[in-house]
């Protein structure tokens, strides 16, 4: 039943979050005829004198960076939350808020300035994994922490105000929307199954083999069958964990291969530094087991049609709900055509 209707407009249902995708497959046949823009040319500096996150810079703060030689971690000086937030809340008829604690970081991958997660070894982003693991462990048992959100915005044009390879943490006192929405369909699985919903999607889609992207020993990357972005992507564990503390010394380096795998991917697609928004989703850090939750990260890229041609969300997506024209299964198609090796590397040959 599932071939008979990927040619034709159909919803897909998002078993993490419970909501519904539209898919319209033959829109892929339009013609193009909005914005183009000049390819950007890639970061190849090691050090920018002017950058507030290399090594020894003075930061927009006046803080000084240590002379870091791995990956290094600090207290955001933007922070979009601060740790003494007094508590307080407030409620007039319809109008309800409340006071949020919580502690931001920045996390810079490498002392180098143009070492993105795909031109990095597996060592280096070992060490990446290593310190989103302490930082998670650390924040996590904080009192005042509930959620610890790791997350990379890659490229300007997803935000990232600064081109040194870099990602974000930030940690609160409630559990977010999205988390909260996770953590509901995960444990109605769990209750109804005592299995991880997780682990049995992640059998289904081993079997079928049309969305796979790279596995390895501990880890599947993968095209989710409900994508809402063109080419969305998520890694899953194989072992049902509920969180990155929880990895060994043998996951740690097998997630940073599958890291380096499909991040290369993503440059080799448009052979450009591919811009996206990453994030881990794990069990929450509320003193609780959370065994139904099961530790995976999406990446949500923008790119549609070439390295400069974006995807928004606009109009029916904005006022009525996700939609996409090409199906989760002509974007694994594409990628998995894509070689391993990175093009710059196969330029420099």
């Amino acid at each position: 039943m599932i071939n008979k209707i990927n040619d034709k407009p159909h919803r897909r249902y998002n078993i993490l979050t419970g909501e519904w995708i539209l898919v319209s497959p033959h829109r892929t046949k339009r013609p193009w005829q909005g914005k183009t823009e000049d390819k950007k040319a890639i970061q190849t500096e090691s050090f920018d004198p002017s950058c507030y996150l290399c090594p020894g810079n003075e930061r927009a703060s006046g803080d000084t960076n240590p002379d870091y030689n791995s990956p290094h971690s600090f207290i955001n000086d933007f922070s979009s939350l601060l740790p003494d937030t007094q508590l307080m809340g407030y409620e007039e008829g319809l109008l309800k808020a409340e006071t949020e604690k919580g502690i931001c970081k920045v996390v810079c991958f490498s002392p180098d300035h143009s070492k993105t997660l795909p031109v990095m070894d597996v060592e280096e982003i070992t060490k990446v994994v290593q310190i989103w693991k302490k930082e998670y462990l650390e924040l996590g048992a904080n009192k005042d922490i509930n959620y610890v959100q790791i997350f990379e915005n890659k490229g300007a044009i997803m935000g990232c105000s600064n081109p040194h390879p870099h990602g974000q943490i930030w940690s609160q006192s409630s559990i977010p929307t999205e988390i909260q929405k996770k953590s509901r369909q995960f444990k109605q699985y769990w209750d109804q199954n005592k299995r991880s919903l997780l682990s049995d999607y992640l059998t289904q889609e081993l079997e079928s083999e049309e969305r796979i992207l790279a596995t390895n020993e501990h880890f599947v990357a993968l095209v989710p069958y409900w994508a809402v972005w063109p080419f969305e992507t998520m890694i899953i564990s194989r072992r049902h964990i509920q969180h990155i503390g929880q990895l060994n010394d043998e996951e740690e380096k097998s997630y940073a291969a599958i890291l380096k795998i499909l991040t290369i991917k993503y440059d080799n697609l448009f052979e450009t530094s591919f811009p996206y928004s990453a994030g881990i989703h794990q069990a929450p850090t509320d003193n609780s087991e959370h065994p139904e939750w099961h530790f995976h990260m999406s990446f949500y890229p923008p790119l549609l049609r070439s390295a400069t041609v974006k995807k928004f969300m606009v109009g029916y997506e904005m006022f009525a709900g996700p939609q996409r024209d090409i199906t989760a299964e002509q974007a694994a198609n594409r990628l998995n055509e894509l070689s391993d090796q990175h093009y710059l590397d196969k330029m420099t040959q």
